[in-house]
């Protein structure tokens, strides 16, 4: 089973998409998809569906979605090669959207998800990170970045579930998307990355992490002005939109881009690691697009 959340929604099996067109078995083979091989409860794909107002006829609908979805998976496995003994027994949708004690389990069989794939590679890039080795963390976190197409579920109408869900993989993708140009920048890819921050420091208005990089990488390329300008333009919005000052820690990579000269690395105040309480709590709400 290929299973993909992270833009449109696309589960196949053998090749062959298993994802319907109604809006509600969607929300249920997306929340499936995403836990996949774990059993989700009809609880949680209840509250999911009707917001903790479920009808009198939930269970009921919600096996009707069920059935919908394995007729899909009927289809999908009409080709599957099998034979009817102990070695490879064909397999019914049944065995592919399981019916579990208390809920539903998407069976993958091994097949790839692009969440699991996402996690599996910026784990490994952050190690990377961690032992130094900047080029290697920059190659693994670009290509776990390089499996989104959009936001996560971008064809979905989410509900409760659905919709934290999506927050969280989001602020997954930020702090992979600041480490990678944290690697980058310790290569020396100042200039590179310009036009890149330009945009994202324009969509994440009061992200100090990302507008610390941005003064770095101008600073960088001899464009002081230009980098002391970035953070007046950071601190009117958090002043205006959140009543409060940059941190401490942006303050002294202004000071120390006043008084340094451009090829200095400044690296010292300017890493700003996704594990420091600034990278999180001012984000902003804008998505991924």
């Amino acid at each position: 089973m290929q299973i993909d959340v992270l833009g449109i929604l696309d589960v196949r099996e053998n090749g062959v998409s298993i994802t319907p067109t109604a809006p509600k078995p969607r929300q249920v083979l997306a929340l499936l998809a995403l836990h996949a091989d774990q059993v989700v409860p009809v609880y949680a794909l209840t509250e999911e569906l009707w917001a903790g107002q479920p009808p009198r006829s939930a269970r009921t609908t919600l096996q009707t979605y069920v059935l919908q979805l394995r007729d899909l998976i009927t289809v999908a496995l009409e080709g599957e090669a099998c034979a009817e003994s102990e070695s490879t027994p064909c397999r019914s949708a049944k065995d592919v959207l399981v019916t579990a004690p208390g809920g539903y389990m998407l069976v993958s069989g091994g097949g790839a998800s692009d969440v699991r794939q996402f996690e599996r590679l910026t784990a490994t890039g952050c190690r990377a990170m961690d032992a130094g080795d900047f080029k290697e963390a920059s190659r693994l976190l670009r290509d776990a970045l390089d499996l989104w197409s959009g936001p996560a579920f971008a064809d979905i109408q989410t509900g409760a579930r659905l919709d934290m869900e999506a927050k969280r993989l989001e602020e997954s993708r930020l702090c992979a998307l600041d480490q990678r140009i944290e690697a980058d920048l310790r290569l020396g890819r100042h200039r590179e990355l310009l036009a890149e921050l330009t945009v994202l420091t324009s969509r994440y208005h009061t992200h100090e992490n990302l507008h610390a990089q941005f003064m770095l990488a101008l600073h960088r390329s001899g464009r002081r002005g230009e980098a002391l300008e970035v953070y007046h333009r950071l601190r009117g919005m958090l002043v205006r939109d959140l009543g409060l000052e940059p941190s401490a820690r942006l303050r002294r990579l202004q000071q120390s881009i006043l008084v340094a000269a451009p090829e200095s690395s400044l690296s010292a105040e300017a890493s700003l690691s996704t594990s420091a309480p600034l990278a999180s709590a001012r984000v902003g709400s804008a998505r991924y697009a």
